[in-house]
């Protein structure tokens, strides 16, 4: 299974945790993690989660999150097809930046694109060349 995690999904952790919502996504976050290290789930990397990241005020979140990238089994950089689609995604009425870690998921074949990020879910819903899931939701697929 390979899946691609968002920069909010990443920063889930770091949220006030005492909404029982965030807590729970934690958690399930925390598990996809755990899965990813023990290799049991790819997990893949992109220019724009770097960007996002570099450009993070809070230094230990900024660090936590870096560590990421070398446990990647992918690593993408800007490719022309990646911008194609996430000008297609833009339509759908999500933000640029967000439509470029879909549109990354997408062109490196990801199964699951996993976000904490309401909105993303709800205008992507109908959206076919990938699933898109919040953290809780993952666990039921790896699970299964």
């Amino acid at each position: 299974m390979r899946v691609y995690l968002d920069n909010c999904c990443f920063n889930r952790p770091f949220d006030d945790q005492r909404q029982i919502k965030i807590r729970i996504e934690t958690e399930a976050k925390l598990f996809v993690q755990e899965k990813i290290r023990d290799k049991q789930v790819e997990l893949v990397w992109s220019y724009i989660l770097e960007f996002e990241n570099e450009n993070n005020p809070f230094e230990e979140r900024k660090n936590a999150i870096r560590k990421w990238k070398k446990i990647a089994s992918i690593d993408l950089d800007e490719k022309r097809e990646i911008i194609d689609e996430a000008k297609m995604l833009e339509k759908s009425g999500i933000k640029a930046k967000d439509a470029l870690h879909v549109a990354c998921a997408v062109y490196s074949q990801c199964e699951y694109f996993v976000t904490t990020d309401e909105e993303i879910i709800h205008k992507l819903s109908d959206y076919n060349k990938i699933k898109i899931v919040n953290p809780v939701s993952l666990i039921d697929k790896i699970e299964g």
